[in-house]
């Protein structure tokens, strides 16, 4: 496996990102189509309904999986980051840190973590910014 970087730390999971996504359009856009058709010749509308609205239902649920598994992984950052933070300072995360720049400061290693921690807090850095300040990354292999 590569050494992940800012360059390459974004994750993109294949069979999720491209294969599922894919199907998930394509059947979505299938069942309209299949209704626009129905609607058209008047036969076999009330399949068709049901078909688009379970295609709508699967896309839903495939969005959501996605989004309540990053909801329940940032939850476990930002407790590990507090952790972390307190391990090294005595101090726990300041509330008005934002999850976005706790799950940037992951990347930082335990020696330039409280002063990027600190940096952050006071020049409001966006996440983007506090990962370019990283001078020795340490990768996180499992962020989904």
């Amino acid at each position: 496996m590569k050494e992940q970087s800012l360059k390459n730390h974004a994750r993109i999971h294949p069979p999720y990102h491209y294969v599922g996504s894919i199907l998930m359009v394509f059947t979505l856009i299938g069942s309209i189509v299949h209704l626009i058709f129905s609607l058209k010749d008047g036969d076999g509308v009330f399949a068709a309904i049901l078909l688009v609205t379970g295609s709508m239902g699967l896309v839903l649920t495939f969005a959501l999986v996605r989004l309540y598994s990053l909801k329940v992984q940032d939850r476990v950052i930002r407790t590990e980051e507090n952790f972390r933070l307190y391990r090294l300072t005595g101090k726990t995360l300041d509330p008005q840190v934002t999850i976005g720049q706790i799950i940037a400061l992951r990347f930082a290693n335990d020696a330039e973590f409280p002063t990027l921690y600190e940096k952050a807090i006071n020049e409001k850095l966006l996440p983007a910014e506090i990962k370019k300040t990283v001078k020795d990354w340490r990768a996180d292999n499992l962020r989904v």
